[in-house]
């Protein structure tokens, strides 16, 4: 009759001997498995008395509980040793000069937010930026957000679990408010970064990226945030007489505020810019709400100015003929390839931005 410390013994002695993970399985079927041995030793209990029976059910519960754990960390001693060993076999030396064509490409967000940048860099803006992470305060109070506002609430805002007070950027403004406050006017910042909200669709994604501009100073008004914009577009997309509208719109930092609008067409499910066919919304705008410049420690009486927020996102899909927003967090190779640009690609303003960064 096979003992629990025999047994013992012998399993323990196979398990140091086991060299891989499929030893290992067919080593917990035989001892721990319906049929296993572990579980044949309580065969044994049949012949004997009610208190040998305790001692003996004890005994063999432990040798079962101690030999799983064993196995457990055989098995993540081996899984390691086989992950070492992939590697090791996998590895590449990149030092190795390239063969052939590089195969990398540029993502079309970037390559388009240097465009931008570059385009709002020959119109004199200088650029700023901020934490990912913000407070309630710039994120929301100082932008003129009422306490009750929608934006506020779970189903437009992520909010940092534990705690209240701060949340993932619903925008680019909060950097607009940093400036401000840091900044005496005149004052001509753009504003890119990663934008965080509670949406998913064709044309909305829960992390996506916008540019944000602004303009402070004693004389700017409406018109000239409407040359501004129309003027950028032009130079964007190259196209000399675009479609674009404005319309009246709301927003709590800015009065008036208006939407800007781009003519286009999706047919063979492609964007195009084109007269029309109809239109899409690529950014809001209006001139800054004279709470906000209270808020940020200026004299809404002696400056005034204007703001607006694109969509990076959008701008490259209208400009590529890209249908679908989804696609460009989705990390498929056969997407870059098709989409994305070379490396020595030059944006259309013939550099990148190289202003200093204001913060």
């Amino acid at each position: 009759m096979t003992t629990v410390e025999s047994l013992s013994d012998k399993l323990f002695k196979e398990l140091d001997k086991a060299s891989s993970l499929k030893q290992l399985e067919e080593m917990r079927v035989a001892a721990l498995g319906k049929k296993g041995a572990i579980t044949d030793l309580l065969k044994n209990m049949a012949s004997l008395s009610l208190e040998e029976k305790k001692t003996y059910g004890q005994q063999v519960n432990a040798l079962k509980e101690n030999f799983a754990t064993a196995l457990e960390e055989k098995k993540k001693a081996l899984e390691a040793k086989e992950l070492e060993a992939k590697l090791q076999s996998e590895r590449v030396d990149v030092s190795l000069p390239t063969v052939g064509k590089p195969e990398g490409k540029i993502h079309p967000v970037y390559q388009v937010l240097e465009e931008m940048l570059a385009i709002f860099n020959q119109m004199g803006f200088k650029l700023a930026e901020g934490p990912d992470i913000e407070d309630d305060f710039h994120c929301f109070e100082a932008l003129n957000f009422p306490k009750n506002h929608p934006a506020r609430q779970m189903q437009a805002t992520f909010f940092m679990d534990g705690e209240e007070d701060l949340v993932l950027r619903t925008h680019t403004s909060p950097v607009q408010i940093r400036t401000m406050e840091n900044i005496k006017p005149p004052i001509k910042i753009v504003a890119p970064g990663r934008t965080y909200r509670c949406d998913y669709d064709m044309t909305h994604s829960p992390m996506f990226h916008q540019i944000e501009g602004l303009i402070i100073d004693k004389t700017t008004n409406m018109g000239h945030l409407k040359g501004c914009l129309v003027e950028f577009a032009k130079a964007f997309f190259n196209v000399e007489d675009i479609p674009v509208r404005f319309r009246p719109s709301f927003f709590p930092f800015t009065e008036p505020s208006a939407e800007m609008d781009i003519g286009c067409s999706r047919e063979n499910g492609e964007f195009k810019i084109e007269a029309g066919k109809g239109w899409m919304e690529v950014l809001g705008c209006g001139m800054v709400h004279p709470n906000v410049l209270k808020n940020c420690g200026l004299d809404p009486d002696e400056y005034q100015g204007f703001a607006f927020g694109c969509g990076i996102d959008r701008f490259a899909m209208l400009k590529y003929g890209i249908p679908d927003l989804r696609t460009f967090f989705e990390a498929d190779v056969r997407w870059i390839q098709n989409y994305g640009f070379g490396a020595l690609d030059v944006p259309n303003m013939i550099r990148g931005f190289a202003a200093g960064v204001q913060k």
